[in-house]
């Protein structure tokens, strides 16, 4: 822990006067003062000088209009510093006296416990290999910092690395220095928020890039290391062919709520991806070719050679050009739609089988050395990605789809599908499916929205199947709304099965979700149109916005009980598709405790999850930290298929129920049914300015209204602006004293020391209720609430301390997360910096609300600024 602290405040401090440096040379040495004494006094109020706390908020309000944005930019630049610091610590070099980290010994720990246990070599090696988990990069608009920052912090820990070494001579010091000094700068010099709100297309962009600059290293390195732990357990080796983990997307196919995913964007994102797949494989083919100059080679590869000189050579210059005809026509047709021509890749067996060709042709020859290196780098990537990089799935929500079969049936005249009750509705769409003849004639004019939703169809339907993963309903509530799917592809023209798939959402969906799926599996024809596992997707985020976390995980956990029981007497395979938020009010929180805490029976080698926002940069963003947390998921999903947690125990159960009733009732007297609450939370929080915020293509709202009209995601990210947190722990507090009161304290604790899922979500509430901060709260309180409304505010205080003061019962502890250290000592670390922008971010508040400030101006550029630095600081937005 003392290398750990020492090694982090070196880095901190180092950055951070590289930063003082570049804010000298443009705003002045007494600039650098003001920003110094600010820094000291929050640094002395967090040790309790109540003075300090009393000069930093005089410091902050005698700000003059010309000084707001750029003590703004210094915080939260000091902040993405820290995490760059921070997340470096995690992948620092380590010599052979330092343990390695968790994540690098989880698989090899994982594998010879399961030996221990009884599972036998084969067995392990078999289940490992065809393990099938999916992480699907969503874009929500929660990634505040812009992709041009990003490649800078990026660089900015390859130089944290290349300073980590002991045997460094002067100058080469220097010259590292020089380099982070030049790339602070350029990072101080560039704007932090951007003025244009990306577009869905930007947003797939930005997930290849991290593809392209990441995951690309990172899969083959994992792999590598797999197989390598794998032979140490069993002395057997991963497939060739295994990929156990591969990506799918939303980025361009999320529809929901977002008018600006349209059926042309979905094509557009389709051929972006493969002429990115296509670029990025043409890179690894170049290096091959120039580097498998050998001459002795199988019978197979010098057939495929023409008996070249130089087979290898000539077989993968013959890959080469189709990889260009590939690219060039991906490309050309982003302008205008035109045939392949000949050449063109359209399946993965043709860039697999040259890549094969020649890796068991130098295993053959005894050059299996050579086989072993880049080349079986590159097809590992090529099993992973294949030609498409990613599956893209489609979401869209249910009413559209309702309201496109309405105007049909409207007019073909057989009355309005949507005042149909549920056997009605089956009835037609049983019939429909069935039938060998169009639905709609060729002439038939939809209404606009109707056009799109069947467009979107024409577009799934012309797509290559290995290009697309799901179609997604969200707010699906009934076996129709996914017989309705299946019906509109049809009509497009879709040949070939494609996973249509519910998404439960709400409390009361998730509690119907096993009897809409028995429904389905039991109608005529629909196991025949399924083809491949039932596909179920467990919404998180709306169920938690919905109820409550405390009543939301219960319902989840029911759900997948029910789901798994359904299934297996059907005898049908489940896929469950959970929708994780980063953040613990959207039932994010850490992966790997995560999954082990799903139901047993849930997790049976497949596990498909989404990956969120500026999570995907933190998990993902650099090669070494996804090597790491995909290790982490290989791990979790293999352990909990073949060491599944316990069932829990009826009294588990019935204490389960009767908290989540407690919760949700306590989470909706506060949110539903207290008439304060929405115009407490529009002035408690920056909910009303984050719509200014050009972050994501998605609009913040549905519709109009209240909270029940806020997407997840704002509603979260506003609440974590002000540090109240109110979403990830509202509820808990109510549900946990009265089970105390009712003395089942001692129940409790051994739910928690025997129950996975019962230990997760204390483990997840007890991180948010560290990082909540009821001072902070208060001073947002205090400049922007009116005073007829602030004893709401006072009354939110004193249920966070009350949750924090019956977890800390619980877990026995006199600190939240005493034991992480390291936790409690990063989140030391940003409050330093976290505090100046916490109270400035008040202060640009109460400004801009009695100015009409434009999004140029400095005052509202500032109060963007402060946003995007205190997400960076807490490490999640939504």
């Amino acid at each position: 822990m003392a290398d750990i602290d020492a090694r982090l405040r070196e880095d901190v401090h180092l950055l951070g006067e590289l930063l003082g440096n570049t804010i000298r040379d443009q705003h002045g040495a007494d600039f650098l003062e003001k920003i110094e004494r600010i820094r000291k006094s929050a640094k002395a109020g967090r040790h309790g000088s109540t003075q300090s706390t009393e000069q930093l908020s005089s410091n902050l309000e005698s700000l003059g209009e010309d000084e707001l944005l750029p003590v703004a930019r210094a915080f939260n630049q000091f902040l993405n510093l820290a995490n760059i610091a921070e997340q470096y610590q995690l992948i620092h070099r380590r010599d052979d006296s330092k343990p390695q980290p968790f994540e690098s010994r989880v698989l090899p720990e994982l594998l010879e416990r399961l030996k221990q246990s009884g599972q036998s070599s084969e067995a392990l090696a078999r289940q490992l290999g065809k393990l099938e988990i999916e992480l699907v990069l969503t874009a929500h608009p929660t990634e505040v910092a812009r992709r041009t920052l990003i490649q800078k912090y990026d660089a900015i820990a390859a130089q944290l690395a290349a300073l980590d070494h002991r045997d460094l001579n002067r100058l080469e010091r220097e010259q590292i220095t020089e380099r982070l000094q030049r790339l602070i700068a350029e990072a101080w010099h560039t704007e932090e928020i951007r003025r244009i709100r990306p577009t869905p297309v930007d947003e797939a962009k930005w997930g290849f890039a991290v593809i392209e600059n990441s995951l690309w290293q990172a899969i083959p390195n994992y792999l590598r290391k797999a197989d390598h732990a794998l032979h140490a357990a069993t002395g057997l080796h991963l497939p060739l062919g295994a990929a156990p983990i591969r990506f799918a997307s939303w980025m361009g196919g999320d529809r929901d709520g977002n008018p600006n995913v349209t059926a042309a964007v979905t094509r557009e994102v389709l051929l972006l991806a493969r002429w990115m797949a296509a670029d990025l494989y043409l890179r690894d083919v170049d290096q091959l070719a120039a580097e498998l100059s050998m001459q002795q080679a199988s019978p197979a590869l010098m057939a495929a050679s023409g008996d070249s000189a130089e087979p290898y050579r000539s077989v993968l210059k013959q890959l080469r050009e189709r990889l260009r005809a590939t690219r060039n026509w991906a490309h050309a047709s982003l302008s205008v739609t035109q045939p392949a021509p000949e050449g063109v890749l359209h399946n993965n067996r043709d860039l697999l089988d040259p890549l094969q060709l020649c890796f068991q042709s130098l295993h053959a020859c005894g050059m299996g050395v050579i086989a072993d290196g880049p080349l079986l780098d590159c097809l590992r990537r090529a099993v992973t990605f294949g030609l498409f990089l990613v599956k893209l799935d489609v979401r869209q929500d249910s009413t559209r789809h309702s309201s496109a079969m309405t105007e049909i049936t409207d007019y073909l005249g057989l009355g309005r599908y949507n005042e149909w009750d549920e056997n009605a509705r089956i009835e037609f769409l049983l019939r429909e499916l069935s039938n060998k003849r169009p639905l709609l004639p060729a002439h038939f004019k939809p209404a606009a929205e109707t056009a799109e939703v069947l467009a979107t169809c024409r577009e799934v339907a012309a797509a290559p199947a290995a290009s697309l993963g799901s179609y997604v309903i969200s707010m699906a509530g009934a076996a129709s709304d996914v017989l309705a799917v299946q019906l509109l592809l049809k009509e497009a023209g879709l040949q070939r099965p494609m996973r249509v798939v519910p998404l439960f959402e709400t409390l009361a969906d998730l509690d119907n979700a096993g009897p809409v799926i028995e429904h389905l599996l039991s109608l005529p024809g629909y196991r025949l149109r399924l083809h491949g596992p039932q596909e179920v997707m467990i919404g998180y985020s709306d169920s938690a916005k919905d109820a409550g976390t405390t009543a939301a995980a219960w319902a989840q956990y029911r759900a997948q009980e029910k789901l798994v029981e359904i299934c297996r007497a059907q005898q049908v395979e489940l896929l469950l598709f959970h929708g994780r938020g980063g953040t613990v009010g959207r039932g994010g929180g850490p992966a790997h405790a995560a999954i082990l805490s799903q139901p047993p029976g849930s997790v049976a080698g497949r596990f498909r999850t989404t990956e969120q926002g500026e999570m995907i940069r933190f998990k993902f963003g650099l090669p070494d930290i996804a090597e790491q947390n995909l290790n982490l998921y290989l791990a979790a999903v293999l352990e909990a298929t073949l060491q599944p947690p316990p069932m829990p125990k009826p009294a588990w159960r019935t204490m389960m129920d009767e908290l989540a009733a407690d919760g949700v009732n306590a989470y909706r007297a506060v949110v539903r049914e207290n008439p304060e609450f929405v115009e407490y939370f529009r002035q408690a929080t920056p909910e009303q300015e984050l719509g200014r915020l050009p972050l994501g293509s998605r609009p913040a709202k549905r519709r109009e209204g209240g909270v029940e009209s806020l997407r997840a995601i704002p509603w979260i990210f506003a609440w974590t602006q002000t540090r109240l947190m109110l979403p990830a722990w509202l509820g808990w507090e109510d549900a946990l004293s009265k089970a105390l009161e009712r003395g089942e304290g001692a129940l409790l604790a051994q739910m928690r020391e025997q129950w996975p899922f019962f230990r997760t979500r204390i483990d997840m509430l007890e991180m948010v209720l560290a990082k909540a901060d009821s001072d902070i709260a208060q001073l947002y309180d205090e400049r922007l609430v009116e005073p007829g409304l602030q004893h709401l505010g006072a009354h939110l205080r004193d249920l966070l301390s009350q949750a924090c003061s019956v977890v800390l019962g619980l877990t026995g502890q006199s600190q939240l997360l005493a034991h992480s250290p390291e936790t409690l000592e990063f989140i030391s670390l940003r409050n330093t910096y976290l505090d100046p922008l916490h109270l400035l971010q008040a202060e640009l508040l109460a400004r801009s609300r009695v100015q009409d400030a434009s999004l140029d101006s400095p005052l509202v550029q500032a109060l963007l600024v402060s946003v995007a630095g205190i997400a960076a600081g807490l490490r999640n937005t939504g």
